[in-house]
């Protein structure tokens, strides 16, 4: 029986994956900043529930140590934001980094001694499809995850040697996670007057948008990306994150 740990399991996408994989029959560790049990079902021996912040090298020490050893480390832990590169401040760009970029860098750093070791492991780095095609006032968030992007490409050829693979899932819009409201209070002040007048129109596009991401298309691609054995680097998610793909 495989075990799968997940980053970011307290909602969205980490959490259905979670269930998902909970679901096939594996051993399931789910991350989180603050854990909570009743969100995911129980079944025995199953399930883990753990403390983990990524932009705290004790706490993934501490996690990797309770869950003991691992199949399938799924980097999903991530923050949101969306405004005026102009008004962002450079301490929440750092901030949007810490997590999106450095923290799948320290899980994946963290992990790899087992990996290599056994000769065997999955690392899946979620990102998204704001890196497939340009998207408007989401700069930051967009350099975070491409350089994940970047880093899972040289990665893969890095540990192929080692039976070790490493695998990019980009999931679309996802209007029914907590994207926006987990990143409020950081949004503030984001959008200046100058900038008003066409990010209302941006607003406009995502209230009509042609195709979305749900939850369960997350997870299943992560599950396919767990048990590909053709190579393939990247797996979009979700009608309009396929679509980008395809054109891009």
């Amino acid at each position: 029986m495989k075990t799968v740990l997940i980053t970011g399991c307290s909602s969205g996408y980490g959490l259905e994956t979670a269930r998902h994989f909970h679901a096939q029959g594996w051993n399931v560790v789910a991350t989180m900043r603050t854990p909570r049990e009743d969100i995911l079902p129980r079944s025995g021996e199953r399930l883990l529930v753990l403390a983990l912040d990524v932009t705290k090298p004790e706490s993934i020490a501490a996690a990797l140590e309770a869950c003991g050893p691992i199949d399938v480390l799924v980097n999903n832990a991530g923050l949101g934001l969306f405004g005026a590169f102009e008004a962002t401040p450079m301490a929440t760009t750092r901030e949007i980094f810490e997590t999106n970029t450095f923290g799948v860098m320290a899980m994946t750093q963290a992990v790899l001694p087992q990996f290599r070791e056994r000769r065997s492991g999955v690392v899946i780095n979620v990102t998204s499809s704001a890196t497939l095609a340009p998207m408007p006032l989401v700069a930051v968030y967009t350099a975070s995850k491409t350089a994940v992007e970047g880093f899972t490409s040289s990665l893969a050829f890095e540990l192929e040697p080692f039976d070790v693979t490493v695998k990019l899932v980009e999931p679309g819009y996802g209007p029914t996670t907590s994207f926006t409201s987990n990143g409020g209070a950081r949004m503030q002040g984001l959008i200046p007057e100058a900038y008003a007048p066409f990010a209302q129109s941006v607003f406009a596009a995502f209230t009509k948008p042609a195709a979305v991401t749900l939850e369960s298309d997350v997870a299943e691609a992560v599950w396919r990306a767990a048990h590909d054995t053709t190579g393939q680097l990247r797996f979009p998610a979700g009608a309009d994150a396929v679509s980008l793909a395809r054109a891009t």
